[in-house]
């Protein structure tokens, strides 16, 4: 962010937070004082945008700053993804792997966190995953132990998985024992979303053609909402997080069905 315009004239409460936005996306958060001296403004000025920002959907506050939220105009990448809160989404990983059970034929769905689930699956027995994402088929293709199947599609370069009717009506073929889905927002309100119409739809069917499923997500992703709606928080067996999200929000999920696990 430069420094020359505020030296020349002051920020509109628009500018400022059109900048705030600007500057969250493209470094993945924000924080106060930093925002407070670049824009030559008092930190409660900063904190009043935030909250702003925030009733509007496109941020989230955390204690001195912000991060944003993926809507139907703006997704991370998956370069991005495996950046933020890689410890955490490890210990949630491998929290939900060991939710595996007797299952012999998994989903595992497209993203760094799914990705780090599918890592962690035992190599011990034989297992089938079927997946959209071509780094989880990447990561388990030279597993003796495991099949691999990749389904067909329109490549998303952001994230790196296949979409569209190929990919759905492939995935309709199958019955899976328990897919790893995830999210960009899980409510309470709105149940499991994310912006892209078309990966909502392989999501959906995912979850259609599964006798379980476990969602596995960061803290953040908890009260977060996107633009497609693809499933509701009881359609699952099973939420993994950590507890980075409060017990008592915790409870809540469970209240809607599935059971909760905080590592």
């Amino acid at each position: 962010m430069t420094t020359a315009r505020t030296a020349r004239t002051a920020w509109t409460a628009e500018e400022r937070q059109r900048e705030i936005v600007r500057v969250a996306r493209a470094t993945g958060s924000v924080d106060v004082t930093a925002l407070a001296t670049d824009l030559g403004v008092a930190k409660e000025t900063v904190r009043r945008d935030l909250r702003v920002l925030e009733d509007h959907g496109l941020l989230r506050r955390t204690h001195g700053g912000a991060y944003p939220v993926e809507s139907a105009g703006f997704e991370t990448t998956l370069a991005f993804r495996a950046t933020s809160h890689v410890p955490e989404k490890r210990r949630i990983a491998a929290a939900a792997a060991e939710l595996l059970g007797d299952a012999e034929t998994v989903f595992v769905d497209e993203g760094f966190t799914p990705q780090l689930v599918a890592e962690a699956l035992p190599r011990d027995r034989p297992l089938t995953v079927v997946t959209a994402s071509l780094p989880v088929a990447g990561s388990l293709a030279e597993a003796e132990t495991i099949s691999v199947l990749l389904l067909g599609g329109r490549v998303r370069s952001g994230t790196l998985a296949t979409v569209d009717h190929w990919t759905t009506k492939m995935l309709a073929g199958f019955v899976i024992d328990l897919a790893f889905i995830g999210a960009n927002g899980i409510s309470r309100e709105h149940g499991l979303t994310t912006p892209d119409p078309a990966v909502s739809e392989v999501k959906s069917q995912a979850i259609r053609s599964a006798r379980r499923t476990v969602f596995a997500g960061v803290h953040t992703k908890f009260g977060a909402v996107s633009f497609c709606r693809f499933a509701e928080v009881g359609a699952l067996e099973a939420i993994v997080t950590s507890t980075l999200l409060p017990a008592a929000e915790a409870h809540r999920y469970s209240l809607l069905g599935p059971q909760v696990v905080r590592v």
